[in-house]
């Protein structure tokens, strides 16, 4: 009975084995499902963003370890198409019990992610649990577990510097391409996917500085999005046009969730006739813009593992932060594990209630406190003991 977590990250995988996990809504909603029926899951929650991906289920039975895993890890597998890809369990971690607790509190923080401390993967549990509550793979456990998860990023977020400093992939995306042009003053950039998350972020930031000239594409030109701003420096236009402006382009971003490329070297190559610098920043996993287009002159390309050299310098800057949301982390997490105990804790209580009554029916109330604390000092350690016994000094 407990906790699992099967994950596939930043840290473990490479972005082309992080590309095999990347499910879409529907196929993580058929795994949550999959994983209830065919790996005996009671529950199931799947967290997929660009950094990782992340099952987390809960098993009413006890069962081994290696048991475990081995079911859930083929499950996963399968729904991914990855069985026969060689070495693929290499990129695989597998955590149970308080590490599987711990780790989802250090995501929902964003002690976990690359970029220490970002925004974005906060929304991104809170979506992925909700997503797990209307499929129907989610109950008692989990939910709980990801409301005091939440609950603690909140905190963290309040009472620590961590996120004061706002810096994400997205942020990191836009300083990529200003290190990379040598600043961005007077320059055009385009940002495809604009109307989603990290898009949306992306534009927030470049609306911000000024001297940009921004496009970002839209699908169905009718409709507007809070995402886009219309101005003398800023236009919107039709996704389908977006190679026909790629020629004036210093800067293209693309950050959109679809399975098939946005940009394409072959269509690219058509298109671009001035020579020139241009920066392409891919922020999509699976990846949206085909990595040949670095063969075209001049060309510069980043992508999600690119950034891991900014991230450092600042992770270095929010250690202290770090250390202070540790403390918090821990706090929430034990309160957790104490309830849960005690949850599945409740037959046993139940049970022992039951003879504390019938052997004070016998022989008296005070007779039946000795006999349980006789039966304590029988069956557990000297440390179990002690904890007992520290307890009933604090009340």
């Amino acid at each position: 009975m407990g906790i699992q977590l099967l994950s596939i990250s930043h840290k473990t995988a490479a972005l082309e084995i992080r590309e095999l996990f990347a499910f879409t809504r529907e196929q993580q909603i058929n795994l949550m499902q999959a994983l209830c029926r065919e790996a005996g899951a009671a529950e199931s929650v799947v967290l997929s963003t660009c950094n990782r991906t992340e099952i987390y289920t809960f098993y009413t039975k006890e069962e081994q370890q290696q048991k475990l895993f081995s079911r859930l890890q083929r499950v996963v597998l399968v729904k991914a198409g990855a069985l026969k890809v060689e070495h693929i369990t290499d990129y695989l971690r597998f955590y149970q019990g308080e590490k599987a607790v711990r780790h989802l509190f250090q995501v929902a923080s964003g002690l976990d992610s690359m970029v220490v401390g970002e925004d974005q993967i906060l929304g991104q549990v809170k979506k992925a649990h909700e997503q797990a509550r209307e499929a129907g793979t989610t109950g008692k456990y989990l939910n709980t577990l990801f409301r005091y998860a939440v609950t603690c990023a909140k905190r963290i977020k309040t009472d620590t510097d961590l996120s004061k400093t706002s810096v994400s992939t997205a942020t990191l995306a836009v300083k990529a391409a200003e290190e990379a042009l040598g600043g961005l003053q007077g320059k055009r950039i385009m940002v495809i996917g604009g109307t989603g998350q990290i898009g949306g972020i992306v534009l927030k930031n470049l609306y911000s500085m000024k001297g940009l000239h921004i496009y970002s594409t839209i699908r169905n030109i009718a409709l507007t999005h809070d995402a886009h701003q219309k101005s003398e420096t800023s236009q919107v236009i039709d996704y389908r046009e977006r190679y026909s402006y790629v020629d004036e382009m210093d800067v293209v971003i693309s950050a959109t969730s679809s399975p098939h490329y946005t940009l394409t070297y072959s269509k690219l190559r058509d298109q671009i006739h001035t020579n020139k610098p241009r920066v392409f920043v891919d922020l999509a996993v699976p990846v949206d813009i085909e990595e040949a287009v670095t063969e075209i002159p001049r060309t510069f390309l980043y992508n999600m593992d690119d950034f891991e050299a900014l991230a450092r310098a600042n992770n270095q800057a929010k250690k202290q932060a770090a250390r202070e949301a540790g403390e918090i982390l821990k706090e929430y997490q034990e309160d957790f594990l104490r309830w849960m105990i005690f949850q599945q804790a409740m037959p046993q209580m139940e049970q022992t209630k039951a003879w504390m009554l019938a052997e004070a029916e016998k022989k008296g109330f005070s007779r039946a406190v000795d006999k349980l604390f006789y039966r304590l000092r029988e069956q557990a350690s000297p440390q179990e003991l002690e904890a007992i016994f520290r307890c009933l000094e604090e009340n």
